[in-house]
């Protein structure tokens, strides 16, 4: 279904409305990732260990992704500028609540209030984006926004490794304030009133996949913690994964059942480019994810690199990601998805075995930065392509509940992934370094290893980096199967029916 433009005022401008939003989308990424860098800090100055910590991250995704699908149907109703301006200042608030707190234990609780602010905020960047521009425009317009995504958790790192080094970990979090500031005066001045749609809320719909959502994460993390047996009394690692197995099973028979507004429209899944395209996003939010939690504790644990230099090693990754995603955004517009998005999922999981075979503890760090200047070819041909091919064909009607199911497969793979790399992380250490049991992980990850471990400790954080790379081979192949965008196909078929006549 066509933008219906007469919705909109003529004195809307699409590209500063879009510039507004993305420096907000651009923050709350940045927040995704920033944390993998400080990691060994905050184990160090809050006394936590590898397990624990994990949750400062997977508790922000977990928090972000839940309630995804109904902030994205709640923009719908009350508006995406109202609800973008909401979470927008719940997010700035939490982050500074999260540089305040002295505990593990706080932080984590700030964190989760952090990413419900965020998701409030993101399924309305991609709204605002299906709705004040046309479909010859989106895939330009598409193109900043899965720059921002790419660019976002590839500088997180960066960042976080100048504020760890220069002011402390809590300046990770307290950067936000000003930017918050500053992103909600833009976007209160610069965004559009754009019409609303009355929706019903499925709220056993969110009981079900809340529940789900934490068991599979909860059972999955703290596996390795409990030998995947018992946590307490009769409730076992298994017991909570199979839990939340049946109870997103449940969810799922729910929505195709319900007669009332879904929270997640099953119908839209009928679209195919809509679905590939959910499960290829899917892999890269997992795959971006995990990859940096084996890559920062490598190179401050064995190669003793400080915050700042560690995150210095994704810098060929973010500027060659940024220069290419003007060059993709037009290509986008013009050229069949499945070869752009096929071509940087296949780059990117490429780029991840080849770091997993170079991470030893001598290596020259010119060979670290070859695989990792091919992720950045990887990221500027991964978001544009997979986010237009998703939201092409949405009618505007289900603009921000599409929006809100992309952006929720995408934080589910993250929080899959933050989970997975962990588990994956501790057995290979048990395995490799059964010395280090218990809160051993936690003093590697307060400096430098002894040289005795190094080799161990390399080999555990290279074979972990092989579960990302496995999973984006899941999105290539989804990748492969889109359709071509109909709006592609129009020149030949009036060329064709012309021929005809």
């Amino acid at each position: 279904m066509a933008v219906p433009q007469q919705e909109l005022s003529p004195d809307v401008r699409p590209w500063p409305a879009l510039w507004a939003l993305v420096l907000g989308f651009f923050m709350i990424l940045v927040d995704s990732t920033i944390v993998s860098v400080a990691t060994p800090s905050i184990m160090d100055d809050l006394g936590a260990d590898v397990g624990t910590v994990v949750w400062v991250t997977s508790a922000y995704l977990l928090a972000y992704a839940v309630p995804l699908l109904i902030t994205g149907r709640l923009g719908d109703r009350i508006g995406p500028k109202k609800l973008y301006l909401t979470g927008l200042t719940v997010f700035t608030l939490a982050s500074v609540w999260c540089g305040f707190t002295n505990s593990i234990e706080m932080l984590i609780v700030a964190r989760v209030f952090q990413g419900l602010g965020a998701s409030m905020m993101t399924p309305q960047t991609m709204a605002v984006i299906t709705r004040i521009f046309p479909p010859d425009q989106r895939g330009r317009a598409m193109s900043l926004w899965g720059a921002t995504a790419g660019v976002a958790t590839l500088v997180g790192p960066i960042l976080g490794g100048v504020l760890v080094d220069g002011l402390g970990w809590a300046w990770i979090f307290f950067v936000n304030a000003p930017v918050g500031v500053i992103g909600f005066v833009l976007a209160w001045r610069l965004v559009p009133d754009l019409p609303t749609h009355e929706h019903k809320f499925d709220l056993a719909g969110v009981a079900l996949s809340t529940v789900g959502l934490f068991c599979l994460v909860f059972g999955i993390q703290e596996g390795q913690k409990y030998d995947w047996g018992t946590i307490s009394g009769p409730l076992s690692v298994w017991s909570l994964i199979i839990t939340g197995l049946v109870v997103i099973a449940l969810f799922l028979f729910w929505q195709s059942r319900i007669r009332a507004e879904p929270l997640l429209p099953l119908s839209l899944f009928k679209d195919r480019n809509f679905s590939l395209a959910n499960t290829a996003i899917t892999t890269v939010g997992f795959a971006i994810t995990a990859m940096a939690f084996p890559l920062m504790l490598y190179a401050q644990s064995v190669r003793g690199l400080s915050p700042t230099r560690s995150a210095l090693l994704l810098v060929p990754m973010a500027v060659i990601s940024g220069v290419l995603a003007p060059f993709v955004g037009r290509l986008t517009d013009k050229a069949h998805p499945r070869y752009l998005a096929g071509f940087g999922l296949l780059c990117c999981s490429v780029s991840l075995f080849w770091l997993s075979q170079v991470m030893e503890p001598t290596v020259p760090i010119w060979e670290l930065l070859l695989p990792i200047a091919l992720l950045g070819v990887a990221n500027g041909f991964m978001w544009a392509p997979i986010g237009t091919t998703a939201t092409r064909n949405l009618p505007m009607h289900q603009a921000g509940a599409g929006a809100g199911v992309y952006n929720t497969t995408r934080q589910v793979g993250a929080v899959l992934g933050s989970a997975g790399i962990a588990v994956l992380m501790e057995s290979r250490l048990a395995a490799n370094l059964p010395m280090m049991q218990g809160g051993a992980m936690a003093e590697g990850g307060a400096g430098k290893l002894p040289e005795a471990m190094h080799q161990g400790f390399s080999d555990s954080m290279a074979q972990a980096l092989i579960l990302p790379a496995g999973v984006l081979l899941v999105g290539f192949v989804a990748a492969a199967l889109f359709a071509k965008p109909s709006h592609l196909e129009r020149p030949a078929d009036v060329t064709t029916a012309t021929a005809e006549a």
